[in-house]
């Protein structure tokens, strides 16, 4: 679903005879042909998600030990391989912590935390202060004490592919066990005025939004088929950068409710995004394959932008948009992106039936044979009604919503088995109730159906993909979600508690409001928003979620090692110094473009090196990118422009001595 611009409306057809689309086939292969020398010209491209010991990687690896599961698994237990956890991922309390009240505490849950691994029954998780203290097998005290026996306690799901969080809305996501809502299919022109307002409202889940490109779009009165002037786009890249300053997440395209949009509008931003570190969301420009215009150019389309730029990529509802009758193929183009080096993720959501507004160009002439369907398999959200030619065109002039029964059902379970495909629901109730059902049912139909019914993936890794994953996503300048999607401790306590036997969604296509059932408490920023008793409408303590941006500033400390001094960076609290001085130390320094990652050894001659000064005012940005050390060890690296820095601390810990005179600072061999 899409907040699609313009007024004009155009079948189809006359859309592909107007004279710019010849030029966007063209353009199209200039991209995929020659995007790889573009590609080659960058330093890197920022990983899918931020590096754990157990996230996915850039290459596609599984997320909390993604192993396609196709058992149910009502609980952790020796046949249960998976859910053997090592001692150290649980915390082993002191005397005084055992000692101590706590506001809240879980008791005797089985506690998933998808980012280590751990799933184990029996633990106790103590909340204090809105934060995660403990995670532990130990008896605690609590002001109040949730009995979680038999339940699952898991990270509050993240809604990252949701719309603004209205006051009807709301409320249906909190019964979902959705704890922050992100609008990044859609959002906001002016996040200067949007969050506020979000902030006065108080809703009780968390938010963000996305830099609304057809919203910003709207101002030059472009119709959905026009495209803008070098100088509009020019202005709009101006807004989104200041869009991004003002805490934006990352920018947002929907190019099948836009076509009018090209790669002339569209680089400039990718660009933009990987100067600042921040995804690109796309609804594709095709959801079908009928000639011309499929879901493989579509495909072709986005990964062509992601290797042009470097900028990360996520497709929106791929069952949907992009995937629907070519699923198989269009995964594994995606697969072989990733392979390459790109950083490109997906999401679904759980239905295997689509909707959109009637007067979308989704419902250009032609729409029936694209999508395989007709009237009949058209239906009003929120009512009984089928179409018929007649009451279609009624609806398309009142800009109804329609739900089309168009998206096989394999496309849905191959899709949510590829390791970098993650949920998100398309969807908020509004009043009315016009909308599809995913608006409530989402996260709980995902464990319910997919999960415990049809093992189609493991419960871990269900939880992954609707809590840490759309953390990870968003997670490299938004420090908020580094606290999220994780059960653990110094982690937000934004937690769902569940029961595994029941989770289900109870959300239909004409009574879309239902809220979701087997959710038995849902807990935002360590305040119990569901309970027993209900949603508890008094608890409204969502915050913003923004991306922060932390630049090069004058004055900085410096480093002497051994006979030479180097600059130093600050950041977060931590020094960093540049890569390259390690090699006037004894290291080699290789560099991987396809896993992002530098190589080093020691034992090398030193060699004369020129470390350049960061220019005051760059952008200090964690791509995600990694240095792996000859012992195996890896720390992560801050970029500046195209150069990378190393955490002092880890040449520390690599045995050199560091010392501290005044401001400056001295390593030397130990």
């Amino acid at each position: 679903m899409d907040n699609y611009g313009g007024t004009m409306t155009y079948s189809r057809q006359k859309l592909r005879n107007r004279k710019f689309f010849p030029f966007m086939i063209v353009i199209a292969v200039v991209i995929i042909a020659g995007g790889i020398w573009a590609a080659k010209s960058l330093l890197g491209n920022a990983n899918p998600d931020r590096v754990s010991s157990s996230g996915p990687s850039a290459n596609g690896a599984a997320v909390g030990g993604e192993t396609q599961s196709t058992g149910n698994e009502p609980s952790a237990s020796a046949s249960n391989p998976a859910a053997v956890v090592e001692e150290s991922t649980i915390d082993q309390p002191t005397s005084s912590e055992l000692g101590k009240t706590y506001d809240v505490v879980i008791s005797n849950g089985r506690v998933i935390n998808p980012e280590t691994k751990l799933d184990q029954e029996g633990l106790n998780v103590a909340i204090q202060d809105g934060q995660i203290v403990l995670v532990t097998d130990q008896k605690l005290k609590g002001k109040r004490v949730i009995d979680a026996t038999g339940l699952v306690v898991a990270p509050g799901f993240i809604d990252n592919l949701s719309y603004d969080p209205n006051p009807v809305g709301v409320w249906n996501k909190i019964a979902d066990g959705v704890t922050s809502n992100i609008a990044m299919h859609g959002g906001t022109a002016s996040p200067e005025k949007w969050y506020p307002y979000y902030e006065r409202n108080k809703p009780p889940v968390h938010f963000g939004a996305s830099f609304f490109y057809t919203q910003a779009r709207n101002q030059f009165k472009l119709s959905r088929y026009d495209t803008a002037k070098p100088e509009q786009t020019q202005t709009l890249v101006d807004q989104a950068e200041k869009a991004l300053n003002n805490g934006v997440l990352g920018i947002s395209f929907s190019l099948e409710y836009v076509p009018g949009v090209n790669d002339k509008e569209i680089l400039p931003l990718m660009n933009l995004a990987h100067e600042y570190n921040v995804p690109v969301y796309f609804h594709a420009r095709y959801s079908d394959m009928e000639e011309p215009g499929t879901n493989i150019d579509a495909m072709n389309e986005l990964i062509g932008y992601a290797r042009a730029s470097g900028a990360a990529v996520h497709i929106d509802h791929i069952n949907s948009t992009g995937g629907t009758f070519s699923m198989t193929q269009s995964l594994k183009m995606v697969s072989d992106a990733i392979a390459e080096g790109l950083d490109i993720t997906s999401c679904i959501y759980p239905y295997d039936y689509w909707g959109t507004y009637l007067n979308s160009a989704r419902f250009d002439e032609g729409w029936q044979e694209r999508f395989r369907i007709t009237y009949k398999d058209l239906q009003i959200a929120g009512t009984k009604e089928r179409l018929t030619a007649e009451t279609f065109r009624k609806y398309q002039q009142q800009g109804k919503l329609a739900v089309a029964y168009a998206i096989p059902k394999q496309d849905v379970i191959d899709s949510l088995k590829a390791p970098y495909v993650m949920i998100g629901s398309d969807a908020i109730l509004e009043p009315g109730f016009n909308n599809h059902p995913r608006a409530s049912g989402t996260f709980a139909r995902t464990i319910g159906l997919y999960v415990r019914e049809q093992g189609v993936i493991s419960l871990s890794d269900a939880i992954a993909k609707m809590s840490l994953m759309p953390a990870q996503r968003l997670e490299k300048q938004a420090p908020a979600l580094q606290k999220k999607g994780r059960i653990a401790k110094g982690m937000d306590a934004d937690i769902v508690v569940f029961d595994y036997n029941k989770i289900s969604d109870k959300s239909t296509v004409d009574k879309p409001e239902i809220v979701s059932e087997g959710i038995e408490y849902v807990l935002v920023d360590g305040q119990v928003a569901l309970d027993e008793k209900g949603i508890h409408k008094d608890i409204r303590v969502g915050k913003p979620i923004k991306s922060e941006f932390l630049r090069v500033k004058a004055g900085s400390s410096t480093l002497a090692w051994d006979d030479s001094e180097v600059s130093l960076l600050e950041y977060r609290n931590a020094n960093y110094v540049d890569l390259e001085a390690l090699k006037a130390h004894g290291y080699t320094v290789k560099w991987d473009k396809i896993k992002h990652q530098a190589t080093v050894a020691s034992g090398a001659n030193a060699s004369k090196v020129d470390v350049p000064q960061p220019q005051v005012g760059e952008l200090m940005l964690e791509r995600g990118y990694q240095l792996v050390w000859d012992n195996g060890s890896t720390t992560e690296l801050l970029s500046v422009g195209n150069r990378n820095y190393v955490p002092v601390s880890a040449l520390k810990a690599q045995g050199w001595q560091l010392t501290k005179e005044d401001k400056n600072y001295k390593l030397a061999a130990a």
